[in-house]
């Protein structure tokens, strides 16, 4: 009588979809993982239950565990009863580790309070959703790396030289003498403003970098200076290990961010309809207690759910083109490319003509007023602030046309900017170098540069970057005040209909990540030439999130396409990540390629930066020397290249199993489903 209680579970369970796919998948070899099944599968699931308990119970709380709540209940009493029998040490440990997760989770949660601007992001995120919300804390990333760059440099470069200067804790400073160079190398008389001094003359140095400025430890130049304090401190190798140090962590942390953003890219590419669905069903978080986050949470949910409907519109829409109109958008696409190939060009060469005309002219200031050669020394820095202003506002104008979707609307928009803005600063630069070394008439034989028209060309390069960052900054002001703000009058108290028609400008998250983008560049290619310039930069950025926050609140309106966060956060940090490996370009040149001035700054005995490098590893001991160059031979380096293969081959096939394991589970999920599907048809007939 047994038998037929037992036998038709059995056959009921393998009309399950589920059994009947795995079994067809696996050719019906089911008896190798088959579970047993009837009383003696029950006391086998009751023997590992009990086990399960023994060994992760101890370890794990009850709120980890997939569980019910009588099961979790039940589970926490009997790891209440097994603390006790414990031993003492066992339980102290066991305590122990206890108090301190709680006081690391407080400990936690109270830094969350501490977070730059918590809490005006999360208002932004609930005005106007995610993708401005990214933007913003996009800026706030770059405050927190400006900050500690500037306390790297600080810390080792500026400090312990303030420090020697001024002989704190009765501290010795030993200056560079000139060793082997012409006396011709050697003039170098930069002085401050003496006398009576107009107004003018200090903001004018202010925004050039010039005068009282140009003494100060803001520039290169200040940093003559070879050992400090009453230990050998070697401030050469200090000033170029601390460069080596700001470029490295500004490349891990970006790389790390990039990871990351990479990762949730993936999540969200992966399934659309998952991500639909883990937003109804999934998104909300029902720990909210507070109304205000209560409805920025519902709120961000809502302008999700609007992206991803818009997406799915545009792209339907983009699947019921016509050949007729798919013509007609592809034409006008290379069309406005053309355009703006042509636009690029001119900026190019414009600011190529700016900066030699610019840099020819400042020999010869006998036949110019003050004023007209203050225009043209600020020339190049005018020239190419106005193109990062105007070209930006013609691509964004321009990608309308397109008909994009969203999110590559930004990216494509980035892209061209990227191309405008970077390229810039490469043609500056190039422009700069060729007149610094610019050889003719034997002008560079004495000292391996032009010594008569840069003594100090490392402050001359760092005075056009520190000019690049305060124009960008006045021009971001300015929009601001002198544009935005009289276009919100005249849209809200003038009824004509072409005011009306014209209406508030959207907040374009692409020009506005360009800006930032292009200062960090700036700020990166800079602090070598101005080690306090991410000082400034801190402070620049930290003014400029509460003048875009006040302009979004009051004189901006969202996009009328929304956009989501996770589709372009990722090319954010790529975009700054492509900044950063042109900023490796220009100061790799400068430390390895260009001679140092032999008038100025730490590396004057050096014929290059880098070579403070060799020198210093001869003045070791031989065991560190023979260590070092061990490192460095060939008989290091391709062991350490095989090993280097052997883990990425390792990591490349645990990444592909997996993926196999999450492929397994998306299937068992779609499996589970029709199961119960199947369920819910049987009980239905059965009734």
């Amino acid at each position: 009588p047994e038998e037929p209680r037992t036998g038709a579970p059995v056959d009921f369970l393998q009309e399950l979809p589920s059994y009947q796919s795995a079994r067809r998948r696996r050719g019906g070899a089911q008896e190798r993982w088959a579970a047993p099944q009837g009383p003696a599968g029950t006391r086998a699931a009751a023997d590992r239950e009990g086990q399960w308990k023994g060994e992760e119970s101890a370890r794990r709380p009850a709120r980890e565990h997939a569980l019910t709540i009588a099961e979790k209940r039940r589970l926490r009493d009997f790891q209440q009863a097994d603390v006790k029998d414990l031993p003492r040490w066992k339980k102290w440990k066991r305590n122990s580790s206890k108090s301190l997760k709680k006081v690391f989770s407080e400990v936690k949660g109270l830094s969350s309070y501490l977070v730059l601007w918590r809490h005006d992001i999360h208002s932004i995120e609930e005005r106007f959703g995610t993708g401005i919300q990214s933007y913003f804390s996009f800026l706030r990333f770059l405050v927190l790396l400006n900050f500690i760059i500037f306390i790297l440099m600080f810390g080792f470069v500026t400090l312990p030289t303030i420090i020697s200067t001024y002989g704190i804790f009765n501290s010795t400073v030993a200056k560079i003498p000139p060793q082997n160079i012409e006396y011709n190398c050697t003039i170098y008389e930069p002085s401050g403003n003496q006398g009576l001094v107009y107004f003018f003359t200090y903001l004018d140095d202010l925004l050039s970098g010039t005068g009282f400025l140009k003494v100060t430890s803001l520039f290169y130049g200040y940093y003559t200076i070879d050992t400090v304090g009453w230990v050998r401190y070697n401030l050469p190798l200090a000033y170029l290990l601390a460069t080596f140090a700001y470029l490295a962590l500004s490349f891990v942390w970006i790389i790390k961010r990039f990871v990351e953003g990479f990762r949730q890219k993936l999540v969200h590419d992966a399934d659309q309809f998952q991500s639909y669905c883990n937003k109804v069903f999934a998104g909300w978080d029902f720990c909210i207690t507070d109304p205000n986050a209560a409805r920025l949470k519902h709120r961000s949910l809502q302008y999700e759910l609007q992206t991803d409907l818009e997406e799915e519109r545009l792209k339907q829409k983009i699947a019921d083109r016509t050949m007729k109109e798919k013509l007609r958008i592809y034409s006008l696409r290379i069309f406005i490319n053309i355009i703006v190939l042509a636009i690029l060009s001119g900026c190019f060469y414009s600011i190529y003509r700016v900066t030699v005309f610019s840099q020819e002219s400042s020999n010869d200031v006998s036949n110019m007023n003050p004023q007209v050669n203050l225009l043209v020394q600020y020339l190049p820095s005018i020239v190419i602030t106005l193109a990062n202003f105007i070209g930006p506002q013609i691509f964004t104008f321009l990608i309308k046309f397109e008909d994009y979707l969203p999110a590559f609307e930004i990216i494509l928009t980035l892209v061209r900017c990227v191309f405008l803005r970077l390229a810039n600063i490469g043609v500056l630069l190039f422009s700069l170098w060729s007149q610094i070394s610019d050889c003719a008439a034997d002008k560079c034989k004495p000292c391996g540069y032009n010594y008569k028209l840069y003594p100090c060309w490392e402050s001359d390069v760092g005075q056009e970057m520190y000019k690049l960052m305060i124009f960008d900054f006045i021009i971001i002001l300015a929009v601001t005040l002198f544009m935005d703000f009289p276009r919100k009058l005249l849209v809200t108290y003038c009824s004509c209909k072409l005011v009306q028609w014209y209406g508030l400008p959207e907040f374009g998250i692409s020009d506005n990540v360009l800006e930032i983008t292009y200062g960090q560049t700036i700020c990166w290619i800079g602090t070598f030439f101005s080690p306090l310039l991410p000082a400034i930069a801190t402070v620049k950025y930290f003014i400029i999130f509460y003048i875009k926050k006040i302009s979004l609140i009051h004189t901006r309106k969202p996009a009328a396409k929304p956009i989501r966060a996770s589709s372009f956060n990722f090319f954010f940090l790529v975009v700054l990540w492509i900044g950063l490996v042109l900023a490796f370009i220009p100061l790799g040149v400068s430390i390895a390629s260009i001679p140092s001035s032999k008038a100025c700054g730490p590396f004057r005995n050096f014929n290059t930066s880098w070579e403070v490098v060799p020198v210093t590893v001869l003045t070791c001991s031989k065991g560190v020397q023979r260590f070092l160059f061990g490192i460095v031979s060939e008989a290091f380096a391709v062991p350490v290249f095989m090993v280097i293969c052997i883990i990425m081959f390792y990591l490349m096939a645990l990444a592909g199993a997996h993926k196999r394991v999450v492929e397994q589970l998306r299937e068992q999920l779609v499996l589970e489903s029709r199961d119960k599907m199947f369920l819910i048809r049987k009980i239905t007939e059965a009734q």
